[in-house]
């Protein structure tokens, strides 16, 4: 594509079908967020996904596949467990870290030997896969390390010509990445919080699941310390923090030396604040947050925020995913 260009936005799943069996890059909606997706077969597509984002080539990608017949296609090894949870949950936003078959490529696993797998839930998503009939590796459609995209809207402010063509999907209805599961070796450890919750996964399998700490070492999506944040500055506040403790925190970060302009982020309307603060729409309970998280992030740095202060949902099921993300948005290097 020419320098200045758009990408080219349709509906139509198998015009997104041909582009990608030419080695094109399509954006694709899904339940969570959208996905820049490419052949997972193919070495040259999956770099030019890398390329794109300004991904590191050593950060995993997640292979999407049409069902959980696919399984045995990509990975070497299959417990009972990873099968319970895709009987559970497929399709939809869970993600299985499993050993890898000798088909995937290094590029897709950054050489490591555990290919990450999940079938999404999205109409159109399912439709370019079943078309396609095959597995497309696809990351979130944005910069690498910036906030994911949930409309169609948001892939062409973010990557533009980086991609050759959008899927709009409408907005996607989780809102948040999907929870990553490793299954690899004895324990089942959590490696992303998202719409699947630790305790959803433990009710399934019966047995404790551990969640990885943020700050281990990465070897799924989603697990740098530093990720999903815009250019405004996040603080994040205690889920039970009230109004007067919101408005103590600005005046403690104003007199700290933080300037320019302030905003809120919140369950509710937090009332009794400057009216030069700026207060985003209120984003409700945790499953309305995670929907709306990542356009909220964007707005905020839309509307000139310098520095948006963030009261979270308590981090209960998905809630614990939103509280993962906005902790990571916080994080500066």
């Amino acid at each position: 594509m020419t320098a200045g260009a758009r990408p080219e936005v349709t509906t139509d799943p198998e015009r997104a079908v041909a582009v990608l069996g030419s080695g094109g890059l399509v954006a694709i909606p899904t339940e969570t967020v959208y996905g820049l997706a490419a052949d997972a077969t193919r070495p040259e597509a999956v770099r030019a996904v890398f390329a794109a984002k300004g991904r590191p080539s050593d950060h995993p990608l997640i292979v999407h596949v049409a069902g959980a017949d696919e399984l045995d296609r990509w990975a070497a090894d299959v417990p009972g467990t990873a099968r319970a949870l895709v009987d559970r949950w497929w399709p939809g936003p869970l993600t299985v870290l499993l050993r890898r078959s000798s088909r995937v490529l290094d590029e897709v696993t950054g050489g490591r030997d555990t290919v990450a797998l999940r079938s999404p839930a999205h109409r159109l998503a399912h439709a370019v896969l079943e078309g396609f009939g095959g597995g497309l590796v696809a990351p979130s459609a944005n910069r690498f390390g910036r906030v994911s995209p949930t409309t169609a809207a948001d892939v062409v402010a973010e990557l533009g010509a980086r991609v050759d063509l959008v899927l709009d999907g409408g907005p996607c209805e989780v809102g948040v990445e999907s929870t990553i599961v490793d299954l690899s070796g004895g324990v089942p450890v959590v490696l992303r919080q998202g719409g699947v919750s630790a305790g959803d996964i433990e009710a399934v399998l019966g047995v404790h699941v551990q969640v990885a700490e943020q700050g281990a070492t990465p070897v799924a999506p989603g697990m740098l310390a530093s990720h999903y944040a815009p250019d405004a500055r996040v603080v994040v506040l205690d889920p039970e923090t009230g109004a007067p403790e919101v408005a103590q925190a600005i005046g403690s970060l104003a007199d700290g030396g933080a300037d320019g302009t302030f905003g809120v982020l919140a369950p509710e309307h937090v009332a009794g604040l400057d009216p030069s603060v700026v207060q985003l729409a209120p984003a409700g309970d945790a499953v309305s947050y995670a929907r709306v998280l990542y356009s909220r992030l964007r707005e905020a740095d839309t509307r000139g925020i310098d520095c948006l202060v963030v009261v979270p949902p308590r981090p209960e099921g998905i809630g614990a995913a939103v509280l993962d993300r906005l902790t990571r948005a916080a994080h500066r290097p």
